[in-house]
């Protein structure tokens, strides 16, 4: 699990590679990961979009931007954590993911961006 602390905000992320969605033969890989994040400031926060980098190792870049996180648009309050899946697929079995959201101080409505932390999906049987 890789944590970063960012205007207030933390994101820790967990990553997982789903075998069963993933076809090695034709160079697909499936990966899920869980992302949480925690509001440390003493005012709600609201989360409007998500800007994505994807690097796969094969050499392919891929930027993913939109309105919020899995069809949702998160309200937090001070103290308050939201978590939630999604996935990503790769061509190789390596590959890594960062970006920001797009946040909104609910109090003084000024909007700001919070750091998603690099985090890496490697197929387990890379690792040895």
């Amino acid at each position: 699990m890789v944590s970063k602390i960012s205007e207030g905000i933390e994101i820790s992320v967990e990553t997982f590679y789903q075998p069963d969605y993933s076809n090695p033969v034709s160079g697909e890989y499936m990966f899920a990961y869980r992302i949480t994040i925690e509001n440390h400031n003493n005012f709600p926060v609201k989360l409007h979009r998500r800007h994505w980098y994807i690097i796969d190792s094969n050499g392919t870049n891929r930027e993913v931007e939109g309105e919020g996180v899995v069809g949702v648009q998160p309200t937090l309050q001070p103290g308050e954590r939201y978590q939630y899946v999604s996935g990503c697929n790769l061509r190789s079995e390596m590959g890594k993911m960062h970006g920001t959201y797009l946040m909104e101080n609910l109090v003084n409505k000024t909007s700001f961006d919070v750091n998603i932390p690099v985090f890496e999906m490697i197929v387990p049987f890379k690792m040895n």
